[in-house]
């Protein structure tokens, strides 16, 4: 499962409002029964989000012998449950443990079926979702009743972590394994997904049955069902189909969305020397989803988030890295699972390491170096160091889905890649997929197969690092011995506990670089080594491999010889903003000029927003570079802001580079160009930004308001109301947070009852999207300041605007 970064950064701006609980000690799931096979025929009822289920359940004792079966169905009806057409008794607690009295007393690898008929009612579930803010349903309906005439009619499941017992009777544990085959009935107009081969289709009448059938087994979690009007755009990857099942409107662009996906796929068997072990591979795109996307075997759904259109697309796909997680999971996940959610980094870190994996190959070594900051710095800024890899006591399961078991758990995996070496580390995952393949793990199977293949003791490793929490903090000094000409480089661990480790350090000698491996074992270490001349620089930690804070003292001259000549893309943009902050300097400037040329775009972005360009020295070379960058920089993105950079600038001779831009084809360079051209020639960017079409006005939104909330124009209110509250909480960019909390107020002083109703449309829509959250409260008080403004002074419409809000508040109180 991937995560959306708009829901992650409301789970952490909201989490304040959640109590917390005390953790107790999660094993395995106790196998009483094993799956055997799981059968379905399912129908819907839309007006009363219901679904009419048979189930014919195929088990067989583990081991001992037993006389009673139990299953979790979730907030179910259950009509019968009967074995060989006979009725036989069940009790079912508490609306979520199916208690089956079977007819006699089965042996071990005995198997029997027992057929399950039943109704569920996902409406009446309530039980915390891994997103952390919506209700785990199972199964959910979108625009049943088909009144949202912007949104279409969809169903479609969420199985992970236990939710698909709220749609079918099952043994809901990542330590099952079943195969499956599901009878999907629909009205005709809709397109159905599941998991394995589409066998066949039965019309009747208005209505269509669809057969689905999955010869290999997979977790219960595993399970999906989509429904909706899709096209399907295909694709495939040697003999085997590869969909992509998305809306009308993205049709011509669902190959230049998901286009990638064979060759990730051949990547990924090449890079672990085991072949795709599914029949196909499909990906749907869904309205409403509660996450960024998940991994359900070969029938992966995506959040409408996905969707982007080519002047997206030329900036980023977005969806790039998400689409690779989930393609990861059908060998870490999915073909091998974890035995339980405490041991989750078994399928979560190493989908998060295919995200470097996929780019390192892709892109190259820098483009994954930018990735693995991001994904590490996310971790950082979690305020996750005091929680283990592999946890066996948490409050809900829910809570293993954090940047522990994703971002710190691939940077693991890249620690372990590095000191194993390639051959020995790619041929381990080898061996644990083939081992292992349809059948749930655990951590210590995974150091096992590492420890055989290479001879080494892992378990100092695993013991920090899997089952042990934190990273190394570190102290750096120097000591300089100029009569023996040798320097020692004293590492000192302020934690704690301290940890062991190897550790690559640069020593740049007349700009040459010489790269030393240690091995870090205690709290304090120190490590010599001969120079001819004073060098310029020594870097720690210079492949960036080692998880770690890194304090040492370090002057301008050398972050300066840092920033050009530093191998890691980490310790470039660490020099850059030591750089920045001396710009009075005129080499230190210069460098800021410099690095315009850095191999890394994400570097040439952040001297970008950071070089002085009021500066007195060399400002009109820099101008002149930059003008290019505007002009001609191969990433979008850099051209982007190569204009946002001049346009602070206001100067009326850029004029002809931001009216050149405005006719580009990527929406960010055109962002920036309305924004910047408005600051010397008003009308022309309104004027413009008024003409653009809706969906590209949509897509802007940000760049807009700026411009229609400082021009104070009354017209596009209602349109400056729709993204309001997106901006105000669902970004993490504190300059657009304010420039919302400006137009919000706006919107609320305003008379605009077109205005006022988008608004509060808004809130009540995110208001019910984020209620686990209790966002519901955040909203109302939100309106309560709306009625306050609009009670201010004596607007014409006062009285109107009141009473929409007041409605608004009555449809969440």
């Amino acid at each position: 499962m991937k995560f959306q970064k708009s829901l992650l950064i409301i789970i952490l701006l909201m989490s304040f409002l959640i109590n917390a609980q005390q953790s107790s000690y999660k094993p395995e799931r106790e196998k009483t029964h094993n799956l055997v096979h799981t059968k379905l025929k399912v129908d819907f009822n839309f007006a009363q989000k219901t679904m009419n289920g048979e189930a014919w359940i195929t088990a067989k004792p583990h081991f001992y012998s037993t006389n009673s079966l139990t299953l979790d169905a979730k907030a179910m009806i259950i009509h019968k449950v009967s074995i060989n057409e006979i009725l036989i008794p069940f009790s079912y607690d508490n609306s979520e443990f199916l208690r089956i009295q079977l007819p006699k007393s089965y042996q071990k690898n005995e198997e029997f079926t027992v057929y399950i008929s039943y109704t569920s009612q996902p409406e009446k579930v309530y039980q915390k979702g891994s997103t952390a803010i919506t209700d785990a349903k199972g199964l959910y309906f979108i625009n049943a009743n088909g009144l949202d005439k912007n949104k279409p009619t969809q169903i479609w499941t969420q199985g992970e972590t236990e939710s698909s017992s709220c749609w079918f009777p099952t043994i809901d544990a990542p330590n099952q394994k079943t195969t499956q085959e599901i009878y999907i009935t629909v009205p005709d107009k809709f397109v159905t997904l599941s998991n394995g081969k589409l066998i066949n289709q039965i019309k009747k009448g208005n209505e269509r049955t669809d057969y689905w059938k999955m010869d290999q087994k997979h977790a219960p979690y595993l399970f999906f069902m989509g429904i909706g009007e899709f096209e399907i755009i295909k694709d495939s990857y040697k003999n085997m189909s590869v969909d992509y099942y998305v809306e009308k409107e993205y049709a011509p662009y669902a190959k230049a969305i998901f286009g990638m996906t064979p060759e990730m796929i051949g990547f990924f068997e090449s890079k672990l020397g085991v072949e795709y072990p599914w029949n196909k591979y499909s990906q749907m795109v869904v309205r409403d989803y509660v996450s960024g996307a998940m991994e359900n075997t070969t029938a992966v759904v995506h959040g409408d988030q996905a969707y982007q259109k080519p002047g997206e697309l030329i900036d980023e796909n977005v969806h790039e890295n998400t689409i690779a997680h989930e393609l990861f999971h059908h060998w870490f996940g999915n073909l091998v699972t974890s035995e339980s959610w405490s041991n989750l980094t078994l399928n979560e870190s190493f989908a998060n390491y295919s995200e470097y994996l996929w780019r390192e190959y892709k892109y190259g070594k820098t483009d994954a170096e930018m990735h693995h900051y991001e994904q590490v710095l996310a971790y950082k800024e979690g305020q996750s160091e005091d929680k283990n890899l592999v946890r066996f006591n948490y409050t809900d399961k829910e809570e293993m889905f954090d940047v522990v078991s994703y971002n710190k758990g691939g940077a693991i995996l890249h620690m372990l890649r590095k000191y194993l070496g390639d051959d020995a580390f790619f041929l381990g995952l080898k061996t644990y997929l083939t081992e292992f393949k349809f059948q749930a793990a655990e951590v210590h199977q995974l150091r096992l197969v590492f420890e055989k293949i290479t001879g080494k003791d892992l378990n100092w490793f695993f013991n920090q690092w899997y089952f042990g929490a934190g990273h190394p903090n570190i102290e750096i000094s120097y000591d300089y011995n100029t009569l023996r000409k040798t320097v020692t480089v004293n590492v000192g661990q302020l934690q704690t506990t301290p940890f062991q480790f190897p550790l690559a350090i640069d020593i740049f000698e007349n700009g040459k670089r010489k790269r030393h491996k240690v091995f870090v074992e205690g709290k304090d270490a120190s490590f010599s080594f001969p120079y001819s001349t004073q060098p310029n620089l020594i870097q720690v930690n210079a492949d960036g491999v080692l998880l770690c804070d890194i304090s040492e003292n370090k002057i301008l001259k050398e972050y300066i010889f840092q920033l050009k000549n530093a191998d890691n893309y980490e310790h470039r943009r660490e020099a850059l903003l030591e750089v920045a902050k001396k710009q009075e300097d005129k080499d230190a400037f210069a460098a800021m000029v410099n690095a315009l040329d850095d191999e890394s775009f994400k570097i040439k972005i952040l001297t970008l927003q950071q070089i002085d360009l009021i500066n007195k020295f060399a400002k009109k070379d820099a101008i002149q570079k930059i003008m290019k960058m505007a002009n001609n920089d191969p990433k979008t993105r850099v051209q982007a802001e190569a204009i946002h950079t001049l346009g602070k600038l206001t100067d009326p001779e850029l004029k002809t580079i931001f009216l050149k831009a405005l006719e580009s084809n990527s929406y960010s360079v055109l962002g920036k160009a309305l924004v910047s051209l408005y600051y010397i020639d008003k009308l022309a960017a309104v004027t413009k930004s008024k003409q653009l079409p809706d969906e590209v006005r949509q897509i802007l939104a940000t760049p807009l308001t700026r411009i229609f909330i400082e021009e104070n124009d009354e017209s596009e209110l209602p349109f400056v109301a729709k993204n309001v509250l997106s901006g105000m909480f669902l970004t993490g960019d504190d300059a657009t947070k304010v420039l919302f909390q400006k137009a919000f107020k706006q919107v609320s002083e305003s008379n605009n009852s077109e205005a006022i109703q988008n608004v509060v449309d808004d809130m009540v829509e995110k208001a019910k999207q984020f209620k686990q959250f209790n966002f519901d409260k955040v909203v109302i008080n939100l309106m309560r300041t709306m009625i306050q403004e609009q009670e201010k002074g004596n607007k014409s419409n006062r009285d109107k605007n009141v009473q929409i809000i007041k409605t608004a508040m009555a449809n969440l109180l």
